[in-house]
């Protein structure tokens, strides 16, 4: 077991929903957390990543710096989610290894899997099918980002491991229409309509959706019990129809328009599912947040920051 007391641990990508739920959960372990904002450390630039490592010698490296968005983002920008992707991850990975650190979690996504795969997504699923279109570029990311962390173990012996959660949410979230994912854009959405609500596909698809506080403590425990070359998959095991979710987003927001399904834009992936038996079987157990109660708690940080900006 590994352990974080005295360990400096940096959090990339900490004012992102996933790091900065890291943070916030690293706030109660006996370690120091360093972190880099953007304007003093871009992550896309090899030399000023490996300048950064080399002055502050992190011991544990969480890597949640991300180009992340929703369908319309991933269609739009393939390149921009391709190739920032891809720059993170190499750079801070090849610091992180000529600085001769501890540890290095690598936070992956469900997206990485086939479009088509087998319900629940088991690890091994990895690579067996095509991927789904609408957001191939940054599945190829993060399928590298595990071929990176696989190839530096195998070569040089470092323990670099990879976790691949579901869907997220939570405090912290991007609310931007044109770039979020789906729970962010809902609640944007609901909150600001002043008639009916179009949303994109049929509404049929399943997603799995996880509190980004949950995934946080998962991540935690893995820093903690994981050692292998394999991506591990963190989530829920709650699914929920993409319909039924806009109803559930409806009423917390208190929005009682129409929700109407535009039929001509992509659903992408009809089910996202992931199997977790080799998260549980490790030892991690915790009650997780219901969906409803955590959309009243995402519902709630949007507005605080919604009043705090005005």
């Amino acid at each position: 077991m590994l352990s974080l007391r005295n360990k400096r641990v940096f959090v990339a990508g900490h004012n992102g929903l996933v790091g900065a739920a890291m943070v916030r959960r690293l706030g109660a372990e006996d370690c120091h957390v360093l972190t880099a904002p953007r304007a003093q450390l871009d992550l896309r630039v090899q030399a000023d990543v490996a300048d950064w490592f080399a002055r502050e010698r992190p011991d544990i490296v969480v890597l949640a710096a991300a180009r992340v968005g929703g369908i319309g983002a991933n269609a739009a920008y393939p390149a921009d989610f391709i190739h920032d992707n891809l720059m993170i991850e190499a750079n801070v990975m090849h610091a992180a290894h000529a600085a001769g650190v501890e540890k290095l979690l690598f936070l992956g996504s469900s997206c990485i899997y086939p479009r088509d795969c087998p319900q629940p997504i088991r690890e091994e699923y990895l690579m067996t099918g095509v991927l789904e279109p609408t957001n191939e570029a940054y599945a190829l990311a993060k399928i590298a980002g595990i071929g990176l962390c696989r190839s530096y173990r195998r070569q040089y012996g470092h323990d670099f491991i990879a976790a691949m959660p579901c869907n997220l949410y939570g405090p912290g979230d991007r609310y931007d229409e044109a770039g979020s994912h789906v729970i962010p854009a809902l609640i944007l959405k609901m909150h600001q309509a002043a008639g009916p609500v179009t949303l994109w596909g049929t509404g049929s698809p399943l997603r799995e959706f996880m509190y980004v506080e949950d995934l946080a403590d998962a991540l935690v425990f893995l820093l903690r019990h994981y050692s292998a070359e394999a991506p591990i998959n963190v989530g829920s095991g709650q699914e929920v129809s993409i319909a039924h979710l806009a109803g559930l987003v409806a009423a917390v927001t208190g929005y009682e328009g129409a929700i109407r399904f535009d039929e001509t834009r992509p659903d992408g992936t009809p089910r996202k599912l992931l199997d977790c038996a080799r998260l549980k079987a490790l030892g991690w157990a915790r009650d997780m947040m219901p969906l409803r109660d955590g959309l009243r708690l995402a519902y709630a940080d949007y507005r605080g920051r919604m009043r705090h900006a005005a």
